[in-house]
């Protein structure tokens, strides 16, 4: 089984001054603290063992709104990054959680959302395969982001980050899957020109081995970088008018503990009590059934 890593770290000065007394993943999408939606994506793929990676000024906020993890019927460990050096940094201050183990890494300030998105993540999360899997989503901003180049035949042929021109719409998420090697090929990348250790050369490492696999998101799959103050306030705009109209929880890690049995419907409902009662988050796990 996978170990998850939750990414949590960062400055987010894109949010400035919302992130100058706390960390990004700490603000609330909506109606829950961002946090819950990546851990959500990590349990939704069936993943129980969980890193949470964050700066040594934030991770004691993590632990105190997570604790570790039993009352969601998983396990969370912390690590702390001392400062932000690039995505694949993750991988080395996490090696005494993942070496020698399959894992999936999240971005905490991503948001995701599909009717199949848990079939797939359940299948490659459980891919006993070596080699890495990202996916890959159409946008209208690639500039923003890493992009996928696939050739005629859709096979990955190049990964370029923030391209200046336009010579991929297919935009990287922030869901990645690696095999055992991770650690040792994230301790061979050097640093960019802005001094950190990016994922896309990680994912180069794979593409060149010919052991990247590219799966398409499509249509039927939402996407939500919640980065900067528009995007933050699109995503909570996007899953107010879902819960709303559905009557139906998004990424409420409560729910999907219980629903996969993870924890009982006595543990379930302790969490509900202790819940306060004039909270609207209470209404909506008391609607979980």
């Amino acid at each position: 089984m996978s170990v998850g890593i939750l990414l949590a770290g960062g400055l987010g000065t894109r949010l400035y001054p919302l992130t100058q007394i706390t960390s990004k993943q700490l603000l609330p999408l909506y109606n829950k603290p961002m946090i819950y939606y990546s851990l959500s994506i990590l349990m939704l793929a069936g993943i129980r063992d969980i890193v949470l990676i964050s700066s040594p000024t934030h991770l004691n906020l993590y632990k105190k709104l997570l604790k570790d993890g039993k009352h969601l019927g998983v396990k969370i460990s912390y690590v702390k990054q001392n400062k932000p050096r690039g995505l694949a940094d993750a991988f080395i201050v996490a090696k005494k959680y993942i070496e020698n183990k399959k894992c999936m890494m999240v971005l905490g300030d991503n948001f995701f959302h599909g009717s199949d998105l848990e079939k797939k993540l359940i299948e490659l999360s459980q891919n006993p395969n070596d080699g890495a899997a990202i996916f890959s989503y159409k946008v209208n901003n690639p500039q923003d982001y890493g992009v996928v180049i696939m050739n005629k035949k859709n096979i990955a042929i190049d990964i370029i980050e923030k391209p200046k021109k336009k010579i991929s719409s297919l935009a990287i998420p922030g869901i990645y899957f690696y095999d055992r090697n991770v650690y040792k090929y994230a301790r061979k990348i050097k640093p960019s020109k802005r001094g950190e250790l990016e994922i896309t050369s990680l994912n180069k490492i794979y593409l060149k081995k010919k052991k990247l696999s590219v799966i398409n998101l499509g249509r039927g799959t939402a996407w939500l970088d919640t980065g900067s103050p528009k995007n933050f306030l699109e995503a909570s705009n996007f899953i107010e008018n879902l819960e709303n109209r559905q009557g139906l929880p998004i990424c409420c890690p409560e729910e999907i503990a219980f629903k996969k049995k993870w924890i009982s419907k006595k543990q379930f409902q302790k969490i509900i009590l202790k819940t306060p009662k004039n909270s609207d988050y209470r209404k909506l796990l008391e609607s979980i059934s």
